[in-house]
């Protein structure tokens, strides 16, 4: 029998757990699927990471692989006398027997395999599937449904796999955020002899809204005053995800101060996310004779001073008083 190295099959140490060895074959899965990859040898890596999963995936597999010991990929060995007692019934030949017949043997109502190559009948649980989907913030906010008509692969007739149109729909909750994933159990691949259908992820893609910034479930945005209502205060009316509301400027409100609007954020029970304005001080770009007037009186007459620590500095660093 010849050795196959399922963990560098699969790109992954041997500590690896179960959701690493799982990501990994997803990605791989989809580089090489011979319906969609380019590369030449794509159908014998798809095989050969699909064999590698199948065994890694399996507590009970992964047990009994590791027990193997390390050898060198292509290397003829035999399984050490203690793993035959504790994997196989008895009267086991590994005269003609694959590594992956091997394993097949493993799991699923008894362990055992006799001379010659092992049937591959178990069953076996259909690949799960993947998808992003983009959402606009206002259907992140309030909860949508989705629509989507895939191209998935399925075995045909003979085995050979195919793509056929499916179509899903799934509910989107309020409150959803970038990158979070919704789970359609039972909508992935087809299982194999019996085996459970696969899921279908779906991850959540929030589309860039024209006024407010995400991060996580708190929103930004921009709030431009007028020099005037930074200095006196006002009270202005600006716009969330759930319909205007009035906020109120402090007198002396600085630029890129943040204003805090609790709970107009994305939603959750509890976990309600916040609004947040960034202040900016906007000047028109030209005034008529009037306000010009106005500016005038008021730099000859106000004592403010917005570069005075420049002068203090320069005094530190000279020594003077």
């Amino acid at each position: 029998m010849k050795y196959k190295d399922y963990y560098a099959a699969l790109g992954v140490d041997k500590k690896a757990g179960a959701d690493e060895i799982k990501k990994a074959y997803r990605k791989l899965a989809r580089k090489y699927h011979p319906d969609v990859s380019k590369e030449k040898d794509a159908k014998e890596k798809f095989q050969e990471v699909s064999e590698a999963y199948e065994t890694l995936k399996d507590p009970e597999k992964k047990a009994a692989y590791d027990q193997l010991g390390n050898h060198q990929p292509g290397q003829d060995f035999r399984p050490p006398p203690d793993w035959e007692q504790q994997f196989s019934r008895g009267g086991s030949s590994f005269e003609d027997v694959d590594l992956a017949d091997l394993f097949s043997g493993l799991g699923g109502g008894g362990r055992g395999f006799g001379g010659g190559r092992a049937r591959n009948n178990m069953a076996r649980p259909g690949e799960d599937f993947e998808v992003a989907a983009n959402i606009t913030l206002e259907q992140a906010y309030r909860g949508t449904m989705l629509e989507l008509n895939l191209q998935v692969p399925e075995p045909g007739e003979h085995g050979r796999l195919r793509r056929v149109p499916r179509a899903f729909k799934s509910r989107v909750p309020p409150g959803v955020t970038e990158g979070e994933r919704l789970r359609l159990p039972g909508k992935g691949g087809k299982g194999v002899n019996g085996g459970r259908d696969g899921d279908l992820y779906i991850n959540v893609r929030i589309a860039p809204h024209r006024l407010f910034r995400v991060s996580g479930r708190d929103l930004y945005f921009d709030l431009p005053l007028a020099p005037w209502e930074a200095v006196l205060g006002t009270s202005v009316e600006i716009p969330t995800l759930g319909g205007p509301v009035r906020l109120k400027i402090r007198p002396g409100t600085q630029a890129g101060q943040q204003l805090r609007l609790a709970k107009r954020g994305l939603p959750k029970p509890d976990q309600e996310g916040n609004l947040y304005a960034i202040v900016q001080i906007v000047v028109p770009s030209s005034v008529p004779d009037r306000e010009q007037a106005l500016y005038t009186e008021l730099s000859k007459d106000s004592t403010f001073h917005p570069r005075a620590h420049f002068d203090e500095e320069s005094r530190s660093e000279t020594g003077a008083h």
